[in-house]
């Protein structure tokens, strides 16, 4: 027989790692409350601080900035589905070729 593997919630998830930063427990003391294998807690935990540090990085951005990047991040959509399409085009035309 296979075990099925465990799914859990993001607000079981965002619990453990909560009691984890705010409290004075260990990962390990968390998992075992929890029933979870404190290397999946761990995992939860760093990606959590990984998530946390990312966004404390990036400084807001003012409108004009904010203009300019939604315009920019159009042109790079549209540059992609170009870039597709030659690729595309020029994997139908080699294949004529052959």
């Amino acid at each position: 027989m296979t075990r099925r593997r465990r799914q859990f919630s993001p607000k079981f998830k965002e619990e453990a790692v909560r009691m984890v930063l705010e409290g004075d427990r260990t990962v390990a003391s968390v998992a075992r409350e929890f029933d979870i294998n404190a290397s999946t807690l761990g995992s939860w935990v760093n990606r959590h601080r990984f998530a946390s540090a990312q966004q404390e990085e990036r400084p807001p951005v003012a409108g004009p900035d904010r203009a300019r990047i939604r315009e920019l991040e159009r042109e790079n959509a549209e540059l992609r589905e170009k870039l597709i399409f030659l690729k595309n085009a020029a994997a139908f035309f080699a294949s004529e070729t052959r």
